[in-house]
């Protein structure tokens, strides 16, 4: 008894969707017209978006530096003239901010959490530091 093998047939199964009859009569003129369409749609929307770009930031009169790991963040920066630098001490140690040159008031000592602020009337630059740690600088640059 010699059995011949029979090769093994997938059935064909046809799958119907609901799109085939639309795309059966689909052409190229008609997709590109769809698509001229979906595009003209789209740029008319696109008019209606509020607008998302950011314009020029302003410049702050508001300043805020930051003491903390025995350093002043930012180090250096530039504010217009009247505006006005905040320090807050970030740091676990005591801060005084004192000016260079003496040209403003030096402030209380700092402890965590706590602020001084100066308003910087005229232009120029002021340096300053921490006079319990001389090693801590900034620098302010007023225009």
């Amino acid at each position: 008894m010699s059995a011949s093998p029979t090769p093994y047939r997938k059935p064909t199964t046809k799958c119907v969707t609901v799109l085939t009859p639309f795309l059966r009569h689909l052409n190229t003129g008609t997709l590109a017209f769809f698509l001229f369409v979906a595009l003209a749609l789209l740029s008319t929307i696109r008019g209606k978006e509020p607008e998302t770009r950011e314009s020029a930031p302003a410049k702050s009169t508001k300043t805020e530096v930051v003491i903390d790991n025995f350093s002043f963040s930012p180090k250096t920066f530039t504010v217009p003239a009247g505006g006005t630098v905040t320090w807050t001490n970030h740091d676990n140690a005591p801060h005084v901010v004192t000016s260079a040159d003496d040209q403003f008031k030096k402030s209380p000592v700092l402890k965590t959490g706590h602020c001084f602020s100066n308003t910087f009337a005229t232009a120029g630059t002021y340096s300053y530091f921490c006079s319990i740690h001389p090693r801590m600088t900034g620098k302010i640059i007023v225009k």
